[in-house]
């Protein structure tokens, strides 16, 4: 096993999405395929698109059409709609290092995207912002080699103590 072949996400319009994901974020779009919604409640249709993330691992997009049991006014960006802050639900693609990732950045930036500045989580950075569906996306890149200090925190008596009983 490596990896993953597709992470399923849902839009409300699939014309935004794929001009994102292709033209700000340099992405392909590999497949789109039209399903009947007879997998659900077999009325309306779902347009469905791969897009290409860079490795062979796809990012697909569901835009219902005409499903009476899905409301068209749903929130795409996940969080809000599950009552959490924005973010808790992201989604980081892979930089290859720091340079690549300022780079990124300054490509954003210039495509008018607003993008943070580079966020130093001690053994990672990254910069966030947000897609059409107001989906939090990030670039990271590793700074470090990894190494059993990095899952200190799993082995205090705090985290032990934030342990879920039930």
């Amino acid at each position: 096993m490596s990896g993953f072949h597709h992470l399923g996400l849902a839009t409300n319009n699939m014309e935004a999405t794929i001009e994102f994901y292709e033209s700000v974020l340099g992405f392909e779009t590999k497949v789109t395929d039209l399903m009947s919604n007879s997998d659900f409640t077999g009325e309306g249709a779902i347009r469905h698109a791969f897009i290409d993330v860079g490795d062979g691992s796809f990012v697909a997009f569901m835009e219902p059409n005409r499903v009476p049991t899905w409301n068209d006014a749903f929130d795409a960006s996940i969080n809000e709609g599950l009552g959490l802050p924005r973010g808790v639900y992201h989604f980081s693609f892979r930089s290859e290092d720091e340079a690549a990732l300022e780079a990124r950045q300054a490509d954003l930036r210039a495509k008018g995207v607003k993008v943070t500045d580079v966020v130093d989580h001690d053994w990672c950075k990254s910069i966030y912002f947000t897609d059409p569906n107001g989906l939090l996306l990030e670039f990271c890149t590793t700074t470090e080699a990894l190494e059993p200090r990095h899952l200190a925190d799993s082995q205090s008596a705090g985290w032990a103590a934030l342990a879920r009983t039930e």
